[in-house]
């Protein structure tokens, strides 16, 4: 059940390089995380230059104007462990499919619990689950 937001900078990115982004996270969720194939919410935010300001060199990565912030909002109880294989492949399959630098893949997982969700009809789902 993951909500995933990705940012970028408009002029970076083209329709089929964001479709590529699209599909390689949600193999990587499947993969790593075991979501549902069909558990699909992503959605993309373009971002003119004065709208994005980054730290080029934070922790001594090396960051260019090619980086996406890519927000994944889902229910906590993965390990540190999945969380790391999924930063490592997330990184490396963007790398070749995108193509993108690795340095420009920043991720943050925010972890909620099923109360937190409604996927519609002002339901609760996953509390009955």
């Amino acid at each position: 059940m993951p909500f995933i937001r990705v940012s970028y900078l408009k002029s970076h990115y083209e329709s089929a390089q964001l479709e590529r982004v699209s599909h390689t996270l949600m193999s990587a969720l499947i993969q790593h995380f075991e979501v549902p194939a069909d558990d699909l919410f992503q959605v993309f935010h373009s971002h003119h230059p004065d709208e994005f300001y980054y730290s080029s060199h934070y922790l001594g990565v090396e960051r260019s104007d090619g980086l996406l912030f890519i927000q994944i909002t889902l229910k906590s109880g993965r390990t540190t462990e999945q969380k790391t294989s999924l930063y490592s492949t997330l990184a490396e399959q963007l790398s070749r499919t995108v193509p993108m630098r690795k340095e420009d893949v920043f991720i943050v997982l925010v972890d909620t619990e099923y109360e937190d969700w409604s996927f519609g009809n002002g339901m609760a789902q996953m509390l009955n689950q």
